[in-house]
């Protein structure tokens, strides 16, 4: 990973992109103790978006960049200006959270020539349990119309198939088995897959070559009652 990086987060609704770019912000906070910018770009999502952890990422001293108070839980395509101040920044590390459908795309396209300026990584994050993303054609379409829509490139992939208490190993292995024959049809990196903290002991550190990269929970789901 590059010094100060850009790193740009994409998937479906039900991905996980959120929980992911949460993590990733946390992640490069520790291990480099530079400044961390997460900005979130889901539009249209009114769930399980990174704006809903600001207050845990502050105390970590990480800046969320999102709709101001009033309009915190809108979902319009509402972008703050701050987006491109933070993208043309190269002091700072950025993440892009970004929601995998089309508004979504065009709100990350308006920023395409500072984010090709500055350099960047995009990450698509894959549940092959989700509609739209369960076989290698419905991913590679999509990565297709999402790299078509922002005019940017995918660079790299990351399994998090899921279906939440009654995932095991052998529905994360079928997920990988999938995600590889995309990212080698694709031409993608992949090394990652992503498991929730609170049961990650029952998964192996590697699954067929790729590694277990564990999540911290953030975001409550809708029906949940947040602490």
């Amino acid at each position: 990973m590059n010094k100060n990086p850009l790193i740009i987060v994409i998937g479906a609704y039900g991905s996980g992109k959120s929980e992911y770019s949460i993590n990733l912000a946390k992640q490069i906070k520790k291990e480099t103790n530079s400044k961390v910018s997460l900005a979130d770009l889901d539009v249209v999502n009114p769930y399980f978006r990174s704006r809903d952890a600001i207050e845990t990422l502050k105390k970590d001293d990480i800046e969320v960049i999102a709709p101001e108070t009033l309009f915190k839980h809108a979902d319009l395509p509402m972008i703050s200006p701050r987006v491109k101040g933070a993208i043309n920044d190269a002091s700072k590390s950025v993440i892009l959270d970004v929601g995998g459908d089309p508004t979504g795309c065009k709100a990350l396209g308006s920023f395409e020539d500072d984010i090709k300026k500055r350099g960047y990584e995009m990450i698509l994050v894959v549940n092959t349990k989700r509609p739209s993303t369960m076989s290698v054609s419905e991913i590679v379409d999509m990565k297709n119309l999402l790299e078509n829509i922002s005019r940017l490139n995918i660079t790299e992939i990351v399994c998090n198939t899921n279906l939440m208490e009654y995932t095991d190993v052998e529905l994360i292995s079928e997920g990988i088995s999938i995600v590889r024959e995309v990212a080698e049809k694709e031409n993608l990196a992949f090394k990652n897959y992503l498991v929730m903290n609170d049961n990650d002991n029952i998964y192996p550190l590697e699954i067929n070559g790729i590694k277990k990269m564990v999540l911290e929970y953030f975001l409550a789901k809708p029906w949940e009652n947040k602490k």
